[in-house]
């Protein structure tokens, strides 16, 4: 090869490296904070009245509104993650706190996780019948104590240790879930059989008008780097005998590190069986791999449609939101004006 082709092979493969390290840059520009939150994900209808997918969108419109306050204004990812799923925890329109699901003995069963991804510092409820924010105690479960999960009884003892308010468990009640419940216990019936014994193919249909999936989801990183994750949930309509779902497993429905924090929603077994919020962190460590990559490595690769959806953020405040299933609740925000609220594709 003559020293003239040398040197324009040389030249094709510094451009091409430069153009790489420059698409990397750009893509890792940091933030000053951002944010993404979810209301839950499935098979979710879009044949409703206007006037009700409106709600929807006013509902994701002001928990956006809150996280972003208190980021702009230099407060804490801790503080903009616990507010934001406060407020829809005290929705009734999302299945966490007001608003839960029935369980199959007709009482209302929520679970809480809260991680902060610099610290690797989390505290996770389960089982909590009497808690009216369950985000918040598992915040103080993370501050205030030397353990990660605290459950059932022992947890509302816990609340009521560290201030954090009980209520009755009528205070969860609404109509709609409960006419949920009616609805999977007369299937149960008709079926002959408990809903756990049916083949696992044909589980998905059962809940085809999206009582199964619904879960609220918070994530965040601040103007210190601070990088935050938190889930709150109902859990599943109709659910047995003490089971618990991948929101307050640790590296399951909910995770953060020092490069990611991930809130998942949607099918929780097939989520805890993908340790899914870690897998996307250690794909984005090891491969390595962009935000991006690792998020669709997980709902496309891993799980299997109609299973999940996701929302994460990294630590330069890049945003991943997206599900495999036909909907999601769910919106986001940054420090440099880009902002979306959305429900489907």
């Amino acid at each position: 090869m003559g020293l003239g082709k040398k040197l324009i092979g040389l030249l094709a493969v510094l451009i091409v490296v430069g153009c790489t390290q420059s698409d990397a840059q750009q893509e890792n520009k940091q933030k000053e904070w951002a944010l993404a939150l979810h209301g839950g994900a499935g098979a979710i209808s879009e044949d409703r009245p206007d006037s009700v997918k409106q709600a929807y969108f006013d509902d994701l419109d002001e928990a956006l509104t809150i996280g972003e306050d208190i980021l702009s204004n230099g407060g804490s990812a801790e503080d903009a993650v616990e507010k934001v799923i406060n407020y829809l925890e005290d929705n009734p329109r999302f299945n966490a706190g007001k608003g839960a699901v029935f369980t199959h003995d007709g009482e209302h069963e929520l679970d809480a996780a809260f991680m902060v991804g610099n610290t690797r510092e989390a505290g996770t409820v389960t089982g909590v019948k009497t808690v009216k924010n369950p985000i918040s105690l598992a915040r103080k479960v993370m501050e205030t104590s030397e353990h990660v999960m605290f459950a059932t009884e022992g947890a509302e003892r816990y609340a009521d240790k560290v201030g954090v308010e009980r209520v009755d468990q009528d205070y969860f009640y609404t109509e709609s879930r409960y006419k949920a419940l009616q609805r999977a216990l007369e299937r149960e019936k008709e079926e002959g059989k408990q809903s756990s014994l049916i083949p696992k193919e044909d589980k998905t249909a059962l809940y085809a008008d999206g009582e199964k999936f619904g879960t609220v989801g918070c994530v965040a990183v601040d103007k210190s780097g601070q990088i935050v994750a938190g889930t709150s949930t109902g859990g599943m309509t109709n659910k047995k005998f003490g089971r618990v779902g991948d929101v307050p497993i640790i590296g399951s429905g909910t995770y953060a590190s020092d490069v990611v924090a991930v809130s998942m929603t949607g099918w929780g077994e097939k989520i805890m069986r993908a340790v899914s919020g870690h897998t996307v962190s250690a794909y984005m460590k090891y491969k390595p791999a962009t935000l991006e990559e690792a998020g669709d490595y997980l709902l496309q690769d891993v799980l299997n449609p109609g299973e999940a959806g996701m929302i994460a953020v990294d630590k330069y405040g890049n945003i991943y939101m997206d599900m495999n299933t036909n909907g999601m609740f769910r919106g986001s925000s940054d420090s440099e004006g880009n902002r979306e609220v959305a429900i489907w594709d």
